[in-house]
Parts: C-alpha cells; sequence; structure tokens
C-alpha cells in the first residue's frame, strides 16, 4: 500500500459510511454496477466530469474502495445498494480483487512542488510535473513486494517508459490494472498557457488509452475532474473513451449530484431543520437529461448548519468568470446580467475545445460556465445547441456578488433601470415608476413570460428591483399580514429606510390595490417595527398593455 497503488490511509468514502447514521449520507453505490459492467471489455474507459463540490473525490474514492486489494470492502458496502439482489453477483465478482492505481492530480502537483524545492531528490530526466507523474508510479510498482523481483530482475524495465513496466507486470501476472484518476484535467487548469506539458500529458494518457498495449494493462480507467476531454482539431483527444459531462450528460444524471427524491429523504432525518422547499430554492436546478439535480455539498453544509446561505466557496474557479465575463465579447456582460434576473439563452457547444484558454466567442463562454457550475443548460432537439440559465439562488448570489464588483457594473441599462424603480417608490412618483415597469415588463428576462396574471406581475418588480435592494432589503411573496397576504413585501434591514408593502391587480386598478392593503391590514403585523411604510399598488391592463402605479405613504 502507497500513496499511488492501493492508498488506504484516508478514504473519504468510507469515513462517510462509518457516520451515516448521523451525518448526510445519499447511497449511490449501484453506480459501481456500471462501472463493473464496463470491467475487462472495449468499452472500460471511462470519463465522469462534474463541478466542484459535486462529489467527485468521494465517488474515486467509492471506487477505489471496492476495487482496491487494500481494502476488506464487505465491511463498508455491507448493506448499501450495491449489495442488493439485483447487483449481488457482480458485487461479489469484483470486490476487492485489483491492484488499483489510484492518481490524485492535486496531490501528485503537491508532491511535485516537494520535489522541486529540494534539490536532493532531483532524479535525472524527471523535469516536469508529468515526468514527476511517471516516476512516482514506476517507484511505487517497484515498491510492491509482488512486482519488486520482476522489476529489480530487469533494471531497464520502467527506465523506458510507464507502459512498459505496466505490460511486463500484467504479463507476468495475468491480471489486470483498475486506474482511476481524480482531476485529470489539472493540467489544463492550473498549467493553462504551458502548451508543452499539456502535450507531454496528453502523450502519456494516449499512449496508456490509444494503444493495445496500453489496452491490455487495464480492466477499468475511471477519470473524472471538471472540463471535458481536451479536443484537437475538433476531435478528442482520448476519443475511445466513454465521456459523461454537465455538457453530455448520458445516462449518468442521476450521479451527478443529489436527486429530488434523495434530497426529499435527507429532510425526513429528525435533526433536519431546513425544509425542503428551503433547498430546493438554494442548491436544485441543475436540470441533467430530465433529472433535478441539486449541489451535494451545498445540501450538506445546509443540512449540517441548519440553514440556507451560499456555500459556493471563493476558488480560482470565481477568477475564471471574472476573466469570462470581461473579455471583449460583444453583449456578453448584457447577456451575464439578464441570465441572473432569470433570462435563458441558446448557445452552441460544437466548437468548444473543452480548454480554458482557446475561447473564441460567446459560446465557448457559455460552455465553459456550465463545466463550472456557474450555468445550467437544458438540451434542444438540436444536440450542439443548448439553453443556458442561472440554476438556483446560491448561484445566483455568487455571480451577482462577482458583477457588482467589475467597474462596468453601474454602467448598465439594467441596473440604472433598477436603481431609477426603487428611487421613483421612495419618492412616491407612481407616473415614473410606472414607466419603469413597462420597460421591464419588455426586457429579456420579463417578455417571455405568460404575462396573463398577477404572478408575472409580481416576477416582473422581483426583476427590476433585484439589483438595487441587494444589500438593503429583502422580499417575501405572499407574507401573512394584517386579514389576508400581502403579495409582496420588501423589508429593509435597517429601520432608517422604509418598510415596502406591494400589491398586484390585473385587469382592475392600482386605486384597488391600495384600497386592499389598508382594508385587509397588510401593515398591521408592522406598524409597531417601522415608522416608514410605503405602499405601493400596480395594475396591468391586459387590454391597453400599459402598468399603472399608485404610490402612498402610510399613516
Amino acid at each position: 500500500m502507497g500513496d499511488i497503488l492501493n492508498p488506504a490511509e484516508i478514504n473519504f468514502f468510507a469515513e462517510l459510511v462509518k457516520a451515516k447514521d448521523f451525518k448526510v449520507f445519499v447511497d449511490k453505490t449501484d453506480f459501481i454496477a456500471k462501472t463493473n459492467a464496463l470491467l475487462n471489455f472495449g468499452r472500460n474507459l471511462l470519463t465522469v466530469a462534474r463541478p466542484r463540490r459535486f462529489g467527485k473525490t468521494v465517488t474515486a474514492h467509492m471506487l477505489l474502495a471496492y476495487y482496491s486489494k487494500a481494502y476488506a470492502g464487505q465491511s463498508i458496502f455491507d448493506g448499501l445498494k450495491i449489495t442488493n439482489k439485483d447487483n449481488r453477483d457482480s458485487y461479489a465478482k469484483h470486490l476487492n480483487k485489483y491492484d488499483v492505481i489510484y492518481i490524485d492530480m492535486n496531490y501528485i502537483r503537491g508532491k511535485y512542488n516537494e520535489y522541486l524545492e529540494d534539490e536532493e531528490l532531483h532524479v535525472k530526466g524527471v523535469a516536469t510535473l508529468v515526468d514527476f507523474l511517471k516516476y512516482a508510479i514506476i517507484e511505487e510498482l517497484k515498491e510492491n513486494k509482488d512486482y519488486a523481483t520482476l522489476l529489480s530482475k530487469n533494471s531497464k524495465i520502467g527506465k523506458k517508459s510507464l507502459l512498459s513496466a505496466l505490460q511486463a507486470i500484467c504479463k507476468y501476472t495475468g491480471e489486470r490494472f483498475v486506474l482511476i484518476m481524480d482531476e485529470w484535467d489539472l493540467v489544463y487548469r492550473e498549467y493553462q498557457n504551458d502548451t508543452k506539458l499539456q502535450e507531454k500529458f496528453i502523450d502519456l494518457l494516449t499512449s496508456l488509452f490509444k494503444t493495445d498495449g496500453g489496452l491490455s494493462c487495464f480492466a477499468l480507467a475511471y477519470l473524472t475532474g471538471i472540463l471535458p476531454i481536451k479536443k484537437y482539431n475538433s476531435q478528442s483527444a482520448l476519443n475511445d473513451f466513454d465521456e459523461y459531462n454537465m455538457l453530455a450528460p448520458g445516462d449518468y444524471a442521476p450521479y451527478f449530484g443529489f436527486t429530488d427524491a434523495e434530497v426529499a429523504d435527507i429532510v425526513k432525518s429528525p435533526n433536519c431543520k431546513v425544509s425542503h422547499e428551503e433547498l430546493k430554492e438554494w442548491y436544485e436546478g441543475y436540470k441533467i437529461k430530465g433529472v433535478d439535480i441539486y449541489n451535494p455539498n451545498s445540501v450538506y453544509k445546509a443540512v449540517s448548519r441548519n440553514e440556507c446561505i451560499s456555500y459556493w466557496s471563493g476558488t480560482s474557479s470565481n477568477e475564471e468568470f471574472v476573466r469570462l465575463i470581461n473579455a471583449d465579447f460583444e453583449g456578453l456582460k448584457e447577456d451575464i446580467v439578464n441570465l441572473i434576473e432569470g433570462d435563458e439563452i441558446t448557445f452552441s457547444c460544437a466548437n468548444f475545445q473543452n480548454d480554458m484558454v482557446n475561447i473564441k466567442d460567446k459560446h465557448d463562454v457559455f460552455c465553459l460556465l456550465v463545466c463550472l457550475g456557474y450555468l445550467g443548460c437544458s438540451d434542444t432537439k438540436n444536440k450542439y445547441r443548448k439553453i443556458a440559465y442561472v440554476p438556483n439562488a446560491e448561484v445566483k448570489a455568487v455571480l451577482m456578488d462577482i458583477v457588482r464588483e467589475q467597474n462596468w457594473y453601474e454602467r448598465m441599462e439594467t441596473i440604472r433601470r433598477s436603481e431609477d424603480l426603487l428611487k421613483a417608490i421612495m419618492e412616491l412618483d407612481g407616473t415614473t415608476a410606472a414607466k419603469l415597469i413597462q420597460d421591464i415588463h419588455n426586457s429579456p428576462a420579463v417578455s417571455l413570460l405568460d404575462y396573463n396574471d398577477e404572478e408575472s406581475l409580481t416576477y416582473c418588480i422581483m426583476t427590476g428591483l433585484l439589483w438595487s435592494t441587494l444589500d438593503d432589503y429583502s422580499y417575501h411573496r405572499e407574507e401573512p399580514t394584517g386579514k389576508g397576504r400581502a403579495d409582496l413585501v420588501y423589508e429593509p434591514i435597517t429601520k432608517k429606510l422604509p418598510l415596502l408593502l406591494i400589491e398586484f391587480k390585473y385587469d382592475d386598478s392600482a386605486a384597488e390595490a391600495i384600497k386592499q392593503i389598508k382594508t385587509r391590514e397588510y401593515f398591521q403585523r408592522y406598524i409597531k417595527q417601522y415608522r416608514n411604510i410605503i405602499l405601493v399598488g400596480i395594475n396591468y391592463s391586459s387590454k391597453t398593455k400599459d402598468h399603472e402605479c399608485l404610490i402612498e405613504r402610510f399613516g
């Protein structure tokens, strides 16, 4: 057992199983049945790409604990889905039967940096991260008691190439390896401009997985990362891999995160203090092949901390988002703002090169943002055309924070219009407010709605006030107040600002909306807390297609 060959010192999946009775645990072990079906067949090369925080490493550790000879898997998997009657034969046949080469590219990079800093560790011919990776694997193979004799008898084995060492071992033992590589795309993300290193890395993978000699060494190869496999001249460099990613998830959609049914089970726990509806609003929204997917890391944190907020940590991907939206592609900044407001945008993924450097146009930007998890996407009838959208409240909050830090933020027409609408309400200027609401109604995020009821009116105003109320207000829809429910309430964070009570009417009048606020005493629960309350009545006429707005100060 080592750091690469059958590592067993730390396994996040095994630790999670031990704690499953008092921590959030979702059983995805039936995925093993999918990988078992690929073992030792021609289609035994699998790549699953998902955004950060979507459980890639836990899944990789699950496969490691199942296949590796270093584990007593029965004690880990007993009672889980993979052991049920449909999977029982396959489960027993392959449990802990393989030597697993487990490559954590983040770990390899860390060890490589240590290697560079200590000259005493330097080895002739090991000059790059890829050289170090091959060297590290070969050294662990030599330390294994079952292979040491073979490799020591012929010292040339392994010096020529990693492939020659693997071939010799497989011929000697009559067994194949399982290879698991976590964060396979690290070279393309962290060494974006080092094309020589990237080419060297892809040459290594090609030698292992695109040659008969390489393929004969592996019962299964499983790669996980964020990006799809790099393309060269519109073709995948490793086109023998079955690839599943956020742009093309295939049949593995339920394994890309938590499903709605799984979250419904999570909230049944007596220790869970957040509701299914809250979790749905904040973390669900990645609709993959018709399956609603939640961000698993955020659900875990929300349930553990009993609070639904944004747990999207500030990572290097945020820096990538800033770089992308500030790229000089016509209309991109406006598109991003419109997406945040709820718009959907069609884009093409036909020419995306699956890296973070060769970004040629807005379509490539949207492809990359989907892979990074900042956008969700849904299919169209054309497999190369996708529909982008902001998936949930968590991501929306992150994107809004990033956008507001950009120097072009205040110059955006959408932002100015939102500020103007709030100002008109504060100044009780119903005429100006009505004109601005009309403009918002015609904006991309709202104009596609079936604008035929008070619900669509509510969405229109929420969109209009989105940016101007972000720091100072929280909003509540259908809030129980007085003798009924106010359509929309904007409650200030500080009492210096006025409370906004908004009522909508459809084919009626703004005066009737104000009258309803007063008659049903929607202000009743707030009058002790807020001295300054503004009443807003809004009506839309389906005949004239005009908005009417009446604004009064209460009291």
